[in-house]
């Protein structure tokens, strides 16, 4: 017992990886009122972003196999669709990611504060962080507007190429969302947090969900 404490102090401070392999389940904010609501309703739409994304890619990459090696015909449209869903999962992960902490972080200066210095610089790394999201977003949106302008369709689908962008804004207004959270987070709590309910430095049985 006492090793395995000790083997604990030498974790990085902010070593997340022990929750990497554990299910949390349905994710509910412990954030008060209207943020825990908006919180939550993020993570509601990650969700299905991310697994409606995920399985239909599957799908269409499977069908497209069978279809091209056992009816020897290609679905047309396959290509089309794979590059709208990975384009989906792409922007909607950033902001999943930004959730569970999992965004790559350069913090040796950061680990090498006291605990009284991290904590007012993670809620200005997060806040920074939010206006270069929403920043992106604004810029993404201007981006779909000209593609709107051009008139552009997808060859085989027949669809505008300005709607398979549409997650890109969608993507970064949420992650921006997500990291005034986490500053909101860290100024309600006295713990200090990654992100809404990814907590610095804990140890293997210290899961904060």
């Amino acid at each position: 017992m006492s090793q395995h404490h000790d083997e604990s102090q030498l974790q990085s401070q902010t070593d997340t990886t022990a929750v990497d392999d554990i299910t949390t389940g349905t994710y509910k904010s412990d954030l008060p009122g209207f943020l825990g609501t908006i919180d939550t309703a993020i993570s509601r739409v990650e969700s299905v972003l991310l697994a409606a994304g995920v399985l239909l890619l599957a799908a269409n990459t499977i069908a497209n196999v069978v279809g091209r090696f056992v009816f020897q015909q290609s679905i047309f449209f396959s290509e089309e669709l794979n590059r709208i869903l990975i384009i989906l999962i792409t922007f909607a992960g950033i902001s999943y990611a930004a959730r569970h902490g999992r965004h790559i972080r350069m913090s040796a200066l950061y680990d090498a504060l006291p605990s009284a210095l991290r904590k007012p610089l993670m809620i200005v790394i997060a806040l920074i962080t939010a206006v270069f999201m929403l920043g992106l977003a604004w810029y993404s949106a201007q981006y779909i507007m000209t593609l709107y302008g051009r008139g552009r369709v997808l060859p085989s689908l027949q669809i505008p190429v300005w709607i398979i962008y549409l997650w890109a804004p969608v993507g970064f207004f949420m992650t921006g969302l997500q990291y005034i959270l986490t500053a909101i987070k860290n100024m309600l709590e006295k713990d200090i947090y990654l992100s809404t309910n990814v907590l610095e430095g804990y140890d293997d049985e210290e899961i904060e969900i």
